[in-house]
């Protein structure tokens, strides 16, 4: 059962989505504060988090920040964003901090359940449509192991949505995919969310892979993967 963590200040929220997580087999556990929410991430193991925008302390997207810039074994942890207002901005600032994604307040339960659905199946996806080590001029994806290294040998830290971004890129090298394209395969259901998440994704992974340059944009048009492959 995926143990999901929610950092949320409003506790009266906690206890029927429990209730209701429960149903798609999630055990959800709560924390009213960021401190308490850091000091359980430390001491337990989760499969995904869940952070409210707006929070005591401190707000909920310089907290996903100290989560991508902590420790190894939370780092990569998908997160999905709960923001107030369903607001652009808020939207742009928590994928451009590391976010996987965002659901607005208020939220239908069922959505909730249907976007971590999604964020834990391809955080857990199995190698099946990629070869288990694909080499490129300066990079090479161990899709075995989750893991991507770049140019001079060092280990890219990749959020689980830019690894399943580059691995979707580079299984097809030169062919553009158009970002609705690639919000349908990464989310898993119909794309009805604005095509600057794409932009914003592409960008937070085009600067881990530099100096290499991997993807190249085409106007109008989508993205690709440029590098040559090796043999």
């Amino acid at each position: 059962m995926p143990r999901l963590l929610m950092i949320d200040d409003d506790e009266a929220l906690a206890g029927p989505l429990t209730q209701y997580l429960a149903r798609f087999d999630f055990e959800l556990h709560a924390a009213p504060r960021p401190s308490l929410g850091l000091q359980r991430l430390a001491a337990e193991s989760f499969d995904a988090l869940i952070l409210d925008g707006m929070l005591p302390e401190m707000d909920g997207f310089e907290l996903c920040k100290q989560i991508r810039a902590g420790a190894e074994g939370t780092r990569h942890l998908p997160i999905l964003m709960l923001t107030a207002r369903g607001d652009l901005t808020d939207r742009v600032v928590g994928l451009e901090l590391g976010a996987d994604d965002y659901l607005a307040k208020p939220f239908e339960p069922r959505e909730l359940a249907a976007r971590l659905q999604s964020l834990l199946r391809r955080a857990r996806m199995t190698p099946g449509l990629a070869a288990p080590d694909m080499r490129f001029d300066g990079l090479r994806i161990d899709t075995a192991r989750r893991e991507v290294w770049g140019c001079d040998g060092s280990l890219l830290e990749l959020t689980s949505t830019e690894y399943e971004l580059l691995v979707l890129l580079a299984r097809e090298p030169r062919r553009v995919f158009h970002r609705d394209e690639i919000l349908n395969r990464l989310r898993g259901h119909e794309a009805y969310l604005y095509t600057r998440a794409v932009d914003i994704l592409v960008s937070r992974l085009r600067k881990k892979l530099a100096p290499l340059d991997a993807l190249k944009t085409l106007r109008n048009a989508g993205y690709c993967f440029a590098l040559a492959a090796q043999p």
